[in-house]
């Protein structure tokens, strides 16, 4: 085996799973899967007082963590890799009602977590409820003529949260007057114009904008001028 100064830190008894077939010194018995080296000799773990211990695999690093402060003994685990010219840990030897315990531990844990998901989910939808309503609100006051219905949809399709759209924008989320005319001028785009038929066919982006700009202009136009004419 290699000098121990390739040994990872540990406290407590260390365990070796073996590269090679080893036997122990004190029964005979072999090839172990584990053992203990004891004045450079092997011992299994029936001789080295350990075999009462279960296996915890390294990988979860919370129960790993529990294991160990509920047992009264507990043992590193840890396999030589060559390619690496060092030990590395494999997992841990602990008692199994500590097992138990931290087991449990761990899945109380992982219940908090799961109410705390969706209570933080329930604060998120009450959240972005409130900010869609904002955003249509002032969709509409900046385009009184907007019907009420088109106003709401165009307010949840910007603010989706996580879709990257301008409503989810630091300007956005201030509900300034360029992020809520960008997010009413994309939907006039998409919806009343043949925009995005002149993508599908060809045309680049900024020419097909320009054609489509004079009937964007007159349907903003018209969401103004109603507006006004009704308040009037």
């Amino acid at each position: 085996m290699a000098p121990r100064a390739t040994l990872p830190p540990h406290t407590g008894p260390l365990v070796f799973q073996p590269l090679r077939r080893r036997h122990c010194a004190e029964c005979r018995r072999g090839p172990l899967p584990l053992l203990v080296l004891e004045d450079g000799a092997p011992r299994c773990l029936d001789c080295a007082d350990l075999a009462h211990l279960v296996f915890v695999p390294r990988g979860d690093t919370a129960l790993t963590r529990r294991s160990r402060e509920e047992s009264g003994l507990s043992a590193v685990v840890v396999r030589f890799n060559r390619r690496k010219s060092r030990y590395e840990r494999q997992g841990v030897l602990v008692e199994e009602a500590a097992l138990v315990r931290a087991e449990q531990r761990c899945l109380a844990d992982a219940e908090a977590r799961r109410r705390r998901r969706v209570r933080d989910a329930r604060r998120r939808a009450v959240q972005d409820e409130l900010f869609v309503q904002a955003f249509a609100t002032e969709i509409r006051r900046l385009f009184p003529g907007c019907p009420d219905t088109r106003a709401q949809a165009v307010a949840a399709h910007a603010a989706e949260r996580g879709s990257g759209r301008v409503g989810r924008s630091a300007a956005g989320r201030a509900l300034t007057e360029g992020a809520v005319t960008s997010a009413v001028v994309a939907s006039v785009r998409h919806l009343d114009t043949p925009y995005d038929r002149l993508l599908m066919s060809g045309v680049p982006r900024y020419e097909a904008r320009r054609r489509i700009a004079p009937v964007v202009e007159a349907v903003l136009r018209g969401w103004t001028v109603e507006g006004l004419d009704s308040a009037g």
